[in-house]
């Protein structure tokens, strides 16, 4: 440059070589710096696409719930050789996202590297342990996934009903796979507890053991759709029942021969996760997993037993409110078996909660600034699913606005399903617990695919649980019935803290877990059953919803007294549900800043 300028050259003369000048440095500048911040970014929107494309073709089951069609003739491929294949994938991807360079992200982008990371580490990580050879229990499995897909399966179309012989005609071979998988788990000692195990011969029999006719598989061939010529309806109707009885009904018959007399005689008579080969390394990972702390299982059982302590007080004093003649014992047993605190028909039960559901609804914009668009029903459980299940569960809407989000609630048994549990439960399952999160989530825009749809179990049911706490600020719990059954909620996830890790990492037996919970909560001992049962098969997922709550309530309350006058609940929501479901630590993060900005002038 200097030269340029000091020369007595001719002007175009000076201009060449000012030109070539800045050429030479903008060259030098480009291979010094790398790649710049949108060439990364768009690197990484493009491994973000890649990964969720390639997991809806590996997974068209998920990709089916998601109201993505372009998988519905097919079921996920179980082989040992495609699961092998996945994981060399995953490990494939996170070699290619440590090739973008963070730094040069947005914040933003940063964010969506993270998480993206987080997730495929801990998939990486997981699959050293193996549990994906433990391929049933009392609640999921062939048994209970397959016939449940078909609730979420389309059928307006021709193709939409070619594409459902296509996987029915796929599930021998997926059959096939996973009793190989359950196979392999047998010779290497991944197999659950014998004790988890008992209701599942009947489920599987309970999907074979019926006329055709009365198969949920059958369903959708008994009222099709109005589109499709007559004489297309009567071929799918023959083919269609065909394929249950020969293929479908014959596979499952084949797969409870070998659970009954292969599997159940190999299962195990303990209980631990630490029994397990690599065991104590394995519950670890998984109760770093699912609340996303660092807490050692010894930290959370202490949690568990203090917050034990605090809402028995609490629940003590509602007792002697009431005037109660008896203990606490005596409080807890009249709650069980008196008839008046149950409903007499499954009818009653789904119209009890779809009345404290509307009750609720119109006073959610006092709490949140930004509510979902998707709605939300309540529905019973299916039967054949009922007796092993939980109270309740959420499900997912689609994607693509087909189908609403659902509250289904359990109505095997009605003797066991309290009315004082009825507003917690509802304001956890529906609104303004998972619906309402996981809607909202699925809602958000400019995030990439993976953050709308999937999810960190500390958040997503740490918020279902903090949402039962929100019924007095919404006008529910004014029975002190119904507010003892809330402290019963509560009690219930402490517990939980306490007995998964007895159980698991401190030596609990079955019994002495069920025994604290009877002790602890007005559950009735069919529901502590079934949920011990779920801790032993599930080991570590309890975890998260106690401790997703402390900290949500944790940061609301370093919120209120930061902000003081100017805390406003509806926007701290907001602040919370902003980013879709995050881990702990991301999630303080991003309360923080929202009272940092609060805070600035």
């Amino acid at each position: 440059f200097y030269f340029c300028l000091s020369c007595r050259g001719q002007l175009s003369e000076m201009k060449t070589i000012f030109r070539a000048a800045v050429q030479l440095a903008l060259t030098f500048l480009v291979l010094s710096c790398g790649p710049n911040k949108s060439d990364m970014a768009e690197r990484l929107a493009r491994l973000f696409d890649e990964e969720w494309q390639r997991s809806l073709k590996e997974n068209p089951e998920f990709a089916t719930r998601l109201g993505d069609r372009r998988y519905n003739d097919r079921l996920a491929d179980l082989s040992l050789r495609a699961i092998e294949r996945r994981h060399g994938w995953n490990v494939e991807t996170l070699e290619k996202l440590s090739a973008i360079d963070r730094s040069r992200l947005t914040e933003a982008d940063r964010l969506n590297y993270d998480l993206f990371k987080k997730g495929l580490e801990s998939r990486t990580e997981r699959h050293q342990y193996g549990d994906y050879l433990m391929a049933v229990d009392q609640m999921g499995g062939l048994q209970i996934d397959f016939p449940n897909l078909v609730n979420v399966t389309p059928f307006r179309t021709p193709e939409d009903y070619d594409n459902y012989l296509s996987r029915l005609a796929a599930f021998p071979t997926y059959v096939d796979q996973t009793m190989a998988l359950m196979k392999r788990g047998m010779e290497v000692g991944m197999v659950q507890p014998s004790i988890v195990l008992r209701s599942v011969p009947d489920q599987i029999e309970a999907q074979f053991d019926i006329p055709v006719e009365k198969s949920p598989f059958f369903q959708p061939f008994t009222d099709i759709s109005g589109g499709i010529p007559q004489a297309e309806k009567g071929r799918y109707h023959k083919v269609g029942q065909e394929a249950i009885q020969d293929g479908v009904f014959s596979s499952y018959r084949r797969f409870h021969a070998f659970f009954v007399n292969n599997y159940l005689p190999t299962a195990r008579s303990d209980i631990a996760a630490t029994n397990l080969p690599n065991g104590s390394d394995y519950y670890r990972f998984l109760v770093k997993h699912y609340t996303t702390t660092d807490l050692s299982p010894e930290e959370i059982h202490e949690i568990g037993l203090n917050e034990v302590s605090r809402i028995r007080g609490d629940m003590e004093k509602i007792v002697r409110d009431l005037e109660f003649a008896g203990s606490f014992d005596d409080f807890v047993g009249f709650l069980r078996t008196d008839p008046k605190f149950y409903h007499t028909s499954a009818e009653e039960l789904i119209d009890g909660y779809r009345v404290i559901c509307k009750r609720v609804d119109p006073e959610l914009t006092k709490l949140f600034g930004k509510l979902p668009r998707t709605p939300y029903g309540v529905t019973p459980m299916p039967d054949y699913q009922a007796p092993s299940a939980p109270t309740a569960y959420y499900y997912s809407p689609a994607a693509d606005g087909s189908r609403p989000g659902y509250f289904w609630a359990n109505t095997y048994r009605l003797e066991v399903r309290p009315k004082y549990e009825m507003e917690a439960l509802a304001l956890h399952e529906a609104v303004p617990g998972h619906h309402l999160q996981i809607a909202l989530a699925m809602e958000l825009e400019g995030i990439p695919e993976f953050r709308k749809y999937g999810g960190f179990t500390a958040f997503v049911e740490g918020w279902g649980l903090y949402a039962e706490s929100l019924g007095e600020e919404m006008g529910l719990y004014r029975d002190p019935y119904s507010k003892f059954g809330q402290l019963t909620y509560e009690m219930w996830r402490a517990c939980r803290l306490v007995v998964d890790t007895g159980m698991h990492a401190l030596g609990w037996s079955r019994e002495k877990a069920i025994n604290f919970m009877k002790g602890n909560t007005a559950k009735t001992e069919h529901d502590i059953t079934v949920e011990i049962d779920r801790y032993i098969a599930w080991p570590g997922q309890a975890l998260a919803y106690k401790i997703g709550e402390l900290k949500i309530k944790q940061l609301r309350a370093t919120a209120e007294d930061a902000l003081g006058d100017d805390f406003d609940v509806r926007e701290f929501h907001d602040a919370v549900l902003g980013s879709g479901a995050v881990p702990l630590d991301i999630l303080e993060k991003q309360v923080m800043d929202y009272v940092d900005k609060k805070q600035t002038p």
